[in-house]
């Protein structure tokens, strides 16, 4: 299944895409793709739903997170084998595991705001997954047992605040609107194996990000297993999961992103993101 949230910023109801595409509507079955609705119990009950007897949502609506009620938004540093090379640092050893304030979550073709104090921003395009049950301390082989899906997203990055001064990974990741999400989630079944997924990113037309999930240092199951060790993850968290190479800080000369840049982030069977760089006063 292909779960989306469309409406007004704060206001998104859920919805399903039917065979051809279509948003239907899912508000008068279920208040949110979040919480209990992210379980298998819960998805199965939506594949259970003819898409064709729901409402059909007319027009092309804004398209917002694709979920609902996030109460944890992880990311993960350096873990595709060629951007750590290509940023000059050891290869970890462990996950390097980061926080994005849930505040910054927006949908996939929201404006990406640029404060003016803000000149090093930057682009990471990342396969998230968002977890469907609680997991405490889960093995590797049962971890992506508790993954309810898959999503695009874009790890924006304000390097001046990651790389100078304290280096708070925290304020550079955090700013409002710098992690688009979706446009769909994409429930497992659908992705049976998201260690060969196929990423790129094209900046204004572009390409400067090509990479494939395959070479990801810690896979999917390896980082569910690892974050649960230190805190229980519940229905809806999302985990981005780090960025191939390409990105601007480690190119030659580099690019940072400026107002009226458009960036298309697409990642194979989970459709694209398109958004804008938007100067903000």
């Amino acid at each position: 299944m292909k779960l989306v949230r469309f409406g007004d910023f704060g206001q998104e109801k859920p919805g399903i895409l039917d065979a051809e595409g279509k948003i239907r509507d899912l508000s008068g079955t279920i208040g949110d793709i979040a919480g209990d609705v992210l379980s298998p119990e819960g998805l199965q009950r939506l594949r259970d739903i003819d898409p064709q007897s729901l409402p059909a949502v007319a027009g092309s609506p804004r398209l917002g997170a694709p979920i609902g009620g996030v109460s944890k938004f992880f990311g993960i540093g350096l873990n595709y084998r060629d951007h750590a090379e290509e940023t000059g640092l050891p290869i970890p050893e462990v996950p390097i595991v980061f926080v994005k304030a849930t505040s910054c979550i927006s949908g996939p073709n929201d404006p990406v705001l640029a404060p003016a104090d803000f000149k090093r921003m930057d682009y990471e395009v990342e396969l998230g997954f968002v977890i469907g049950s609680p997991a405490k301390r889960v093995s590797v082989e049962n971890a992506l047992d508790y993954v309810a899906g898959y999503c695009i997203g874009n790890d924006v990055s304000e390097r001046s605040l990651q790389k100078g001064g304290p280096g708070e990974w925290i304020k550079a990741k955090s700013y409002d609107s710098f992690g688009p999400l979706g446009p769909w989630l994409v429930t497992t079944d659908e992705i049976p194996d998201p260690q060969n997924l196929e990423l790129t990113m094209d900046l204004n037309g572009e390409r400067m990000q090509t990479g494939n999930t395959s070479t990801m240092i810690f896979p999917v199951a390896e980082l569910v297993s690892y974050i649960s060790k230190y805190m229980t993850l519940m229905p809806g968290d999302v985990v981005i999961t780090g960025t191939p190479p390409g990105v601007g800080m480690a190119r030659n000369p580099r690019v940072f992103l400026k107002a009226g840049d458009e960036m298309v982030l697409r990642v194979a069977g989970l459709g694209e993101q398109r958004t804008t760089v938007v100067a903000e006063s």
